[in-house]
């Protein structure tokens, strides 16, 4: 029998954590951009010394949400307050299910009054557009699909990012004048090689920049002259082998499973989803395996409890009052011993048993990667994405830890690969695991990006963007 929805798919395929785990999806493509411009080694270096441009004009999806009723039923739906919230300004909205536990997160722009634009992972971008079709909401919604799932390769609104210490001075040039004096997540327009040009103030790994948007028919006259205008600043085109390795000097888990495979709270999605959804394709990959709710994360265990708000009512709200005062996990950085990692290495010269690969700049092999982190030869957290600085010369991964292990300094051990020889996805060959030991660090792990990124003051300064 076909399945019609996910909820039907689920039901055939009995045990949810063993379809999941065995699913031939691999980590999420970067399309549309070639693997290295360079090689990868000097695109990382460029995000910390120089400046750099990424193409985020493929890989991720949009949904434009419009409409009277856009701002209350986003509202309804964020973990987010929206208190102070006007068009020109941008935050990163989080839901959640109803009994609490994260879907995913992505950026929200406003763009005018009643006009809103979702960018990010599809899990969001289908849950709004499941409350757009069956709440009592006078919006309306259109995707913009991702070009890895279009066959004309076209979007409707390139975006490029320009980060990095020569950021500012590259957009000078480009802009003809100082850039726009603004606080972070706020935008204004521009005008680049005379296209009119959306700005957001932003920037990843802590460095300073702006994220740039606009009609797709325009994106190459734009990339061209913020490419020429950096030149004497060094900038390097970031393609898709170091791009998703960034987050790891951030500190930004961009694996959270949407926790929507069980629960009567999102019945009615799961039945609403059709079987080549996002959560039908997702794939899980490492060394936990537990019962599905057990990769399920809270808002805390991402670090988003400053995020959480409850001067609204949202979805999820009173399962997050009841989660509010804790404990709660924490999420760090884990920097693995380099001669643990330079055992993994060595052992594909074996011709015997071998561990599970581990590839550069990422080493993750499925679009949800949870491996175990163990101290004291007890579980104490799971580690979700794992990868190489070339900038801090070491192998890390971002985890979420019991709060009695979190310290920076800790030692702890990751088991690396997956039990029993490996699952049968395409990207896992046979192996033995290994444990890996680590350090607790903090997060973001990159200096400039916890004093510029993620620094509580800053936060507190700038409520509006939570």
């Amino acid at each position: 029998m076909t399945a019609d929805s996910l909820e039907s798919l689920l039901r055939s395929a009995g045990d949810i954590v063993e379809f999941l785990r065995n699913q031939q999806t691999g980590p999420n493509a970067y399309p549309g951009v070639p693997a290295e411009y360079s090689n990868w080694r000097d695109e990382q270096w460029a995000w910390q010394h120089t400046c750099v441009l990424y193409n985020q004009s493929y890989h991720m999806v949009d949904l434009a949400v419009e409409g009277p009723d856009a701002f209350a039923m986003l509202n309804h739906l964020g973990i987010n307050s929206f208190k102070g919230f006007v068009p020109d300004k941008a935050k990163q909205f989080v839901p959640v299910t109803p009994e609490g536990f994260v879907i995913g997160d992505v950026i929200l722009f406003y763009l005018a009054e009643n006009s809103f634009n979702l960018v990010g992972r599809a899990p969001v971008i289908e849950w709004v557009e499941f409350h757009a079709a069956t709440g009592d909401w006078n919006v309306t919604v259109e995707r913009d699909e991702r070009t890895a799932l279009r066959s004309d390769g076209r979007r409707k609104t390139y975006r490029f990012q320009i980060q990095g210490p020569n950021a500012m001075q590259a957009i000078e040039k480009a802009l003809g004048r100082t850039p726009p004096d603004l606080k972070f997540f706020n935008m204004t327009t521009v005008e680049i090689a005379g296209k009119n040009v959306r700005a957001l103030r932003h920037g990843m790994a802590g460095q300073p920049g702006f994220e740039f948007f606009g009609p797709w028919d325009d994106g190459e006259a734009v990339r061209t002259a913020l490419m020429e205008a950096g030149r004497e600043f060094g900038i390097r085109a970031v393609g898709g082998r170091a791009y998703s390795s960034n987050t790891l000097e951030s500190g930004w888990i961009p694996s959270p499973l949407p926790a929507v495979y069980t629960g009567e709270g999102t019945r009615a999605f799961r039945e609403w989803l059709g079987p080549n959804s996002y959560p039908a394709k997702a794939s899980i990959g490492g060394s936990f395996v537990g019962n599905i709710e057990d990769y399920y994360l809270t808002p805390w265990d991402l670090g988003y409890g400053f995020f959480v708000k409850f001067d609204h009512a949202f979805i999820g709200r009173e399962a997050l009052e009841r989660k509010a005062d804790g404990p709660h996990r924490k999420k760090v950085t884990l920097a693995l011993e380099n001669e643990d990692v330079a055992r993994v290495w060595a052992g594909m010269l074996n011709k015997g048993d071998k561990p599970k690969y581990m590839d550069f700049p990422s080493a993750v092999y499925a679009m949800h990667p949870f491996d175990i982190v163990k101290a004291d030869g007890r579980q104490v957290g799971l580690s979700t994405w794992i990868g190489y600085s070339f900038n801090e010369g070491r192998m890390l991964t971002l985890a979420i830890l019991d709060p009695d292990v979190a310290e920076p300094g800790t030692e702890v051990t990751l088991v690396w690969g997956e039990p029993d020889g490996g699952t049968r996805k395409l990207t896992v060959e046979p192996h033995v695991q290994t444990e890996l030991r680590a350090i607790v660090s903090p997060v973001p792990y990159a200096e400039t990006a916890r004093k510029n990124y993620a620094d509580t003051s800053w936060r507190t300064q700038q409520p509006e963007l939570a």
